[in-house]
């Protein structure tokens, strides 16, 4: 019996340590980055960066008329911070700040869009977010780099 948790001991400190901690948040932040950049490029128009998509106008002003802005502004925030934060996220680069700006939005998509896709989608986009905001990017981001720079 004491081999069995002597085992389990070694597992919990390798998946525990800081190289597979910092792998697995890594693998957060690509996979929340990459559900809201393939948002952001089906709102522009094809071949361009940021040149908003007239469907887009028309989605925000029919199907997420619910958000409280003005139809022009949320389409703008929207296709802005889709493509933004997601780039920060995989760089890890402002990651706290990115992952709460995506919780966000995931909110308000939850809230005045889609309410009845809380349990389909939102939680697990919502608890993506929530472990980037509590344990940061992880030793495999810019974060890390700028904070081993600050410390020096």
């Amino acid at each position: 019996m004491r081999a069995i948790f002597r085992s389990y001991d070694q597992l919990t400190k390798l998946v525990g340590g800081r190289i597979f901690e910092s792998a697995v948040l890594l693998l957060v932040r690509v996979s929340l980055s990459g559900i809201f950049w393939r948002s952001a490029r089906t709102k522009v128009e094809e071949g361009s960066w940021l040149t908003i998509s007239d469907t887009t106008y028309f989605l925000f002003a029919e199907e997420y008329s619910g958000v409280p802005l003005p139809t022009e502004l949320a389409a703008q925030l929207a296709t802005v911070s889709e493509h933004v934060f997601p780039i920060l996220l995989v760089l890890g680069l402002l990651t706290r700040l990115s992952a709460f700006a995506l919780l966000a939005m995931t909110m308000v998509i939850q809230i005045f869009v889609y309410p009845e896709a809380w349990w389909s989608v939102h939680a697990l986009w919502s608890a993506l977010a929530l472990v980037l905001i509590v344990r940061g990017a992880g030793a495999l981001s810019v974060d890390a780099l700028l904070l081993k720079v600050r410390t020096k």
